[in-house]
């Protein structure tokens, strides 16, 4: 079967679920990809543990989901050693970010402390337990979600966390057409009922190999960096884009690419990724809204490159 197949299955399994949201599922597929992690955060009800699950079941992947609380520990994710006194040695029971798609639900209602735990997964595929390194199996994605209003009882994620995260998406409410059209779909029956994988691991492993070789002009790499560049000048901004997000920025748009279908980025696409792949890592002097507005005033600000982008 050829990718493109493969993802128009995928796209069309997970619609079964998810009414209306074809655009935020491009981007999750392409977090997915190019390897990336995702925050969802919207207000509850959206369907943010939905999109998390019905990917996941698309997949045939193992999935596992970590209900985030105050209380939890950084063993509770990772996993610890307990003494086995049937051999009279210490044996490795795994967490549940030994997985290949995690689901880190209102990540932010837990201590920062636990919330670190997540670092070494996310960046390193690899998570360490009492000096021992346990590798995590390919493909591995975090997909987290958060509640933007509530505030009550939770912590803020550290920069280094959100920085981790490829993207920062929000579901938003539907349309009145979209509503309907989930009340009658699932008037009977639950949202995951009788989904099917699609797809293996091993095929997400394979597109992700050819997700590297889908050509970005020069000249669009240029327009990347004076993007980031003309954010980083921006006396609203106190902590500037780093490197890694600009690295981050280019995986998003080959697979975005990829998702739609062609084997080059075009300028479309940094101008519809820009804003969920970097607002997210950088902070503003007076409210995080505004690094929206950093981002979208600096793309008014940048010539749009106009090349035959498809020529290597």
């Amino acid at each position: 079967m050829q990718s493109r197949e493969m993802l128009t299955r995928l796209e069309d399994n997970i619609a079964k679920v998810i009414v209306g949201k074809k655009e935020i599922v491009r981007m999750l597929l392409s977090a997915l990809l190019s390897g990336g992690h995702v925050l969802l955060e919207d207000v509850p009800g959206t369907g943010k543990t939905t999109l998390a699950k019905c990917l996941a079941a698309s997949l045939g992947c193992d999935f596992k989901r970590i209900q985030f609380t105050p209380d939890l520990l950084p063993a509770d994710v990772c996993g610890l050693n307990l003494y086995d006194q049937k051999e009279q040695e210490f044996r490795f029971v795994p967490g549940p970010v030994i997985t290949n798609i995690l689901l880190a639900d209102e990540i932010n209602r837990a201590t920062p402390r636990t919330q670190s735990a997540l670092l070494e997964a996310m960046q390193e595929m690899q998570v360490t337990v009492d000096g021992k390194t346990y590798e995590l199996k390919a493909p591995f994605m975090v997909i987290a979600t958060q509640n933007p209003v509530e505030t009550a009882g939770t912590y803020p994620l550290p920069e280094a966390q959100l920085d981790r995260f490829m993207m920062q998406l929000s579901m938003g409410l539907p349309d009145r057409d979209e509503e309907i059209a989930l009340l009658k779909r699932f008037e009977k029956e639950e949202a995951l009922t009788g989904l099917e994988p699609v797809l293996s691991g091993a095929d997400v492993l394979a597109m992700r190999e050819e997700v590297k070789e889908v050509f970005v002009h020069e000249d669009l790499l240029g327009y990347i960096v004076s993007i980031v560049n003309e954010t980083r000048s921006d006396g609203r901004v106190r902590l500037p884009l780093s490197p890694r997000a600009t690295l981050s920025f280019l995986h998003a748009l080959k697979a975005y690419a990829y998702v739609d279908g062609r084997d080059h980025v075009l300028p479309d696409d940094v101008k519809k990724l820009a804003v969920p792949v970097l607002a997210h890592r950088m902070l503003s002097y007076h409210r995080d809204s505004e690094n929206a507005d950093v981002i979208r005033d600096a793309l008014g600000k940048i010539t749009v490159p106009s090349e035959d982008f498809t020529r290597r």
